[in-house]
């Protein structure tokens, strides 16, 4: 187990990494996700021994590693440019640890062979990294760190040279690594949609600190901020206020823009009076040209479609009820080739099931966040920068 007890750390005058305690179990794909800047790779570089904490503890397995050097923790790390050495060959520059370490000939020589048949580089045993594709030495990396048998791999922000097509097949390749030799693995991302993909667990980091820890389900289906549901995936932000309680643990919100009462789970206790944010994922929220079939539980609204977006296997739409635009997703699972699709200007019902919005308390700092980001792009990571790959 890999354990961070209130750990802090500063730089000057800005804090990076802020009181954050968190336990890593034997064998999770654990990632620690966040914007840049959020700390999230300062806590990474503090488990790998390049930073110390001004504050807290890092344990192993029980033993309390704060103070060892890097090269005396069984914890080692893939970095976002691979650090391969150019002047050696592939088979020599997964073999280097094992030589540092003077372990014999016989037994280098076999556990080279083991790792580079995991990552299917033997063919390219003598080729060195300029002759490599970025897939490639990411690979190379990767055995160079997993044959000296580390209790943890830390992956740095690994994908982030690569192109889109490559991310996806290297991120199966990372987890199916991750499967035959059940270590840790502490991945740090800034896309949601990678850590979500293939982890355990996510961390998400905000301003140093830690957001919210769980599955990825818990997070996407019971973000417990505004900050986490905007950040994980997509989503449409409404203000309301409670006013009334209804049956069992359902009340009912005065939405604002939409100038009308929706019904929604109250699982935070929120009372009567207090202002909330209600989160709808697109994809709950159902579309039709005709009025459904009413329901208990059901909130029905009449909207006019502003835009949308044929996108393959999904359609996007944005539909205007009063003052507040609504994404809706619409899965394109049936198609019939004589049946007219819905389309821009048309009057349409939008509906949702009272369990599928999420009452959150409103931040002033999220608020803030979410009025600078149009409403299809709260939640969608974007691609790195060059200033933030530096970082």
């Amino acid at each position: 187990m890999l354990e961070f007890q209130n750990v802090t750390k500063t730089y000057g005058d800005v804090v990076a990494v802020d009181n954050v305690s968190l336990k890593i179990e034997d064998g999770e794909f654990f990632s620690l996700l966040g914007s840049s800047g959020c700390g999230k790779t300062t806590l990474l570089r503090i488990a790998a021994g390049f930073e110390a904490p001004d504050a807290g503890r890092v344990l192993l397995n029980g033993q309390d590693i704060t103070d060892l050097p890097p090269n005396q923790r069984s914890v080692n790390t893939v970095f976002q440019n691979y650090a391969l050495f150019p002047h050696l060959t592939v088979w020599e520059n997964i073999a280097f640890g094992l030589k540092v370490k003077k372990h014999k000939s016989s037994f280098i020589k076999r556990e080279v062979e083991k790792v580079m048949e995991l990552i299917q580089m033997e063919d390219h045993a003598q080729k060195y990294p300029t002759q490599l594709s970025g897939g490639q030495k990411q690979r190379v990396a990767i055995a160079r760190a997993l044959v000296n048998q580390p209790a943890v791999l830390l992956l740095d922000e690994p994908l982030s040279a690569l192109d889109l097509k490559l991310r996806q097949k290297m991120l199966m390749e990372i987890d199916l690594i991750h499967d035959e030799f059940g270590i840790i693995f502490l991945f740090v991302t800034h896309d949601q949609s990678e850590a979500m993909a293939v982890s355990d667990r996510i961390a998400v980091m905000h301003a140093a600190k830690l957001e919210q820890l769980g599955t990825p389900i818990e997070l996407y289906e019971a973000p417990k901020s505004s900050f986490v549901a905007a950040f994980i995936g997509d989503t449409n932000f409404i203000d309301g206020k409670v006013i009334e309680k209804i049956s069992g643990d359902y009340s009912s919100l005065q939405l604002e823009l939409v100038d009308q009462q929706v019904q929604c789970f109250n699982d935070k206790k929120l009372k009567i009076g207090e202002l909330v944010h209600l989160s709808i994922r697109p994809e709950k929220i159902h579309i039709a040209r005709e009025k459904p079939v009413s329901s208990t539980k059901i909130n029905l609204l009449h909207g006019e479609v502003e835009d949308y977006v044929y996108k393959g296997d999904h359609t996007k739409y944005w539909v205007r009820v009063n003052e507040f635009r609504f994404a809706v997703l619409q899965p394109n699972s049936r198609f019939l080739l004589d049946g007219k699709p819905i389309e821009w200007g048309e009057e349409v019902y939008i509906w949702w099931h009272a369990d599928d919005g999420y009452m959150l308390e409103r931040y002033s700092e999220v608020d803030t966040m979410l009025t600078e980001l149009p409403s299809e792009e709260i939640g969608e990571a974007d691609n790195p920068t060059e200033e933030e790959e530096s970082e």
